[in-house]
């Protein structure tokens, strides 16, 4: 669980309640994020709790099952709150808490609230049943979902003064984010399929004869299924690559953070990748042994330094 908040003679009761009602969202349902964000120092970690807060209720209105009408009201309304954050219009003694904290952390760090909208409009594409053709389709779809986070999430890291190549920071935080999405869309395969949702690029499915869809637990007859799995691991794997070089970027603990979100991601990838069909029989997914094993190794900052001795070695 992550800790509760610390008592802060800056902050008032109200503001505290707020952060102490997103931490425990964050605590109960974040059960892979949970594990970084406690890696934090007490703003940083109550500021991330909030953006997650915000994101579960998004997240939470789309997989629900609400009709389509009231869905698309309700994110509307969520879309008119963020609106309100932006405003400065929220008020200590306001009866939303997650609209307390997330307007405390905005006041607090530069975060770019339009990368909530764009969470908002992912949703919406849901909503709408949409599909992807290609691999640059579905890349809108995770930016809005996932990259948008990534980048909403480096407002309240932040990079360090003078770190090299700091101007792409938010490109790399997006690509992380892509990663992270990919990764949930190859272990979530049969479970989408059976809310009639689809988000593989059709133009693969149709490479390794999968088009028929996942609505069991075995592969469409005659399919090159593993084919599909591994070849979107490596795009995965490619994203990943690319979005570690945010971490020499970050402070110690900010950077322990990221690499503990993504390492666990990265290993859930390593379990599809040596079972494919597993995905089609549940959802596939790490130990709480393991999880807290990544987060000890990013909070040593092995990750960080490997990247930055690729870095190095690709600049001699």
């Amino acid at each position: 669980m992550i800790r509760a908040v610390e008592p802060d003679t800056h902050t008032s009761a109200p503001v505290l309640a707020a952060y102490r009602y997103c931490e425990a969202v964050t605590g109960q349902q974040a059960r892979n994020f949970a594990y970084g964000i406690r890696l934090l120092p007490t703003p940083k970690r109550r500021a991330m709790s909030a953006l997650y807060a915000f994101s579960r209720r998004v997240d939470d209105i789309g997989d629900g099952t609400l009709p389509d009408d009231v869905k698309a009201t309700r994110l509307e309304d969520t879309r008119a709150l963020l609106t309100r954050v932006r405003d400065g219009a929220v008020d200590e003694d306001d009866t939303d808490p997650v609209a307390v904290a997330l307007a405390h952390t905005a006041q607090q760090f530069p975060v770019p609230l339009g990368g909530l909208d764009e969470l908002i409009d992912g949703v919406q594409m849901d909503l709408r049943g949409e599909t992807y053709e290609t691999w640059d389709d579905l890349k809108v779809y995770c930016r809005c979902v996932a990259g948008a986070i990534g980048r909403v999430s480096l407002g309240v890291f932040g990079t360090e003064p003078g770190a090299r190549g700091a101007e792409r920071a938010p490109e790399y935080a997006d690509t992380l984010g892509l990663a992270l999405q990919l990764t949930n869309i190859l272990r979530d395969v049969r479970e989408d399929a059976e809310g009639g949702r689809t988000y593989l690029p059709a133009d693969d499915l149709a490479k390794f004869g999968c088009s028929a869809g996942f609505g069991g637990p075995t592969p469409p007859e005659g399919s090159d299924f593993a084919g599909l799995v591994h070849f979107e691991v490596r795009r995965a794997r490619a994203l990943f690559a690319e979005g570690y070089r945010l971490l020499p970027m970050l402070d110690r603990r900010s950077g322990a953070c990221v690499a503990a979100m993504a390492g666990i991601y990265r290993r859930l990838l390593d379990r599809i990748e040596r079972e494919p069909e597993a995905v089609l029989r549940g959802r596939v997914s790490l130990p709480g042994r393991e999880k807290a094993y990544v987060a000890v190794r990013g909070l040593s900052g092995l990750d960080t330094r490997h990247v930055t001795r690729r870095t190095v070695r690709r600049r001699a």
